[in-house]
């Protein structure tokens, strides 16, 4: 927990995000995770704002999220290919968040067709940046 607090403290970076996501999922988490994946990785904290302020995740909508987080991460439609990640409740100040940890990926992931990449504390689409390779 000590270490979730310096993440908390430290603020968002190329490999920290946060996402209030008190009541439900925020539909960018899933494109920070692909950025997360097509990069070096990181920590996604949800139930933590913008400004490092712990604002926690609802207790009666908790199971919901994280069952709509595991159903859509597993989903070739929503993450391709699949990635399998798991969410873990943590009590920071009183309140509880989610803390998902993505590690990097040896393959390129797309998010709704689209691929992303993690810059500073940002996820940019680049699908449209890349080259096909070879002659």
């Amino acid at each position: 927990m000590a270490d979730l607090q310096a993440l908390i403290k430290q603020g968002e970076g190329i490999s920290v995000e946060f996402k209030e996501c008190r009541h439900s999922l925020n539909r960018d988490v899933y494109e920070t995770v692909c950025a997360f994946l097509n990069r070096h990785g990181g920590n996604l904290l949800l139930g933590v704002g913008d400004a490092s302020t712990v604002t926690g995740v609802d207790l009666g909508h908790m199971e919901q999220i994280k069952k709509d987080f595991v159903t859509a991460i597993n989903n070739p439609q929503k993450i391709n290919p699949p990635a399998y990640l798991s969410i873990d409740e943590v009590e920071v100040g009183g309140k509880m968040i989610l803390h998902i940890y993505v590690p990097e990926s040896s393959q390129v992931h797309r998010c709704n067709g689209h691929i992303y990449d993690r810059n500073e504390d940002g996820d940019f689409d680049i699908t449209d940046h890349t080259r096909p390779t070879g002659g």
